[in-house]
């Protein structure tokens, strides 16, 4: 079965990029284009990102996770480290995170290498999730096969009883993980195809500003 989009094209026109114009630490430029990315989308996509590793089959996976937070040191997220991300972290510690704002025509493409968070970064921030996601992060065998959804109904059932009133413990299996970048591409759309990218790579502390072609 064949199917033509050839004609799934449009003309972005939003918006210019310079090297005169990004800010010379590409953390800051991030949270500048984020803030504005925040007041144009929804902020609960806002955080949107697409996280790729190399599996332990040796194919790149790509999925969406949650930024939770980001500061001068790179970008947090949570999950299970059981999982499959977390297997394929384990085994290779470079990774690539990709947003794609839309409504502004940008993109940002964070290459770095990602590390877990101490424990009370994680545990400080399982105990801000509501209990429901508390309890799912417990039930869920993130990446493994079960026999059907009831398995995760009657899990969560028992964990409710349970913690009915007792506090809820992060589990030793999930936390964060800590993406220290070592390049970031600022990518605006412009007509024609003739895109803008704005390419920062660390060289030692200092970081390294070049103009790519589209």
């Amino acid at each position: 079965m064949s199917q033509n989009l050839h004609n799934y094209r449009r003309s972005y026109e939003k918006g210019t990029l310079t090297k005169a114009s990004v800010d010379p630490n590409p953390l800051q430029q991030f949270r500048t284009w984020f803030y504005e990315a925040k007041e144009t989308i929804d902020a609960g996509e806002v955080n949107t990102m697409t996280l790729a590793t190399i599996g332990l089959d040796g194919f790149p996976k790509g999925r969406i996770v949650l930024l939770k937070e980001y500061d001068e040191h790179g970008f947090y997220f949570f999950t299970n480290y059981d999982s499959d991300k977390g297997k394929a972290i384990e085994a290779n510690e470079n990774v690539s995170l990709s947003f794609f704002w839309p409504a502004l025509e940008r993109q940002v493409i964070i290459k770095g290498k990602a590390s877990k968070t101490s424990k009370e970064v994680s545990d400080n921030y399982f105990d801000s999730r509501p209990l429901g996601s508390r309890l799912g992060a417990i039930v869920s065998d993130q990446s493994n096969v079960i026999e059907n959804r009831e398995v995760l109904s009657g899990k969560l059932n028992l964990l409710e009883e349970k913690y009915k009133d007792e506090k809820v413990i992060r589990p030793d299996f999930w936390g964060g993980y800590l993406v220290s970048p070592i390049s970031i591409e600022f990518w605006q759309g412009r007509p024609n195809r003739l895109h803008d990218r704005i390419l920062y790579t660390l060289e030692g502390y200092d970081w390294k500003i070049d103009r790519l072609s589209p």
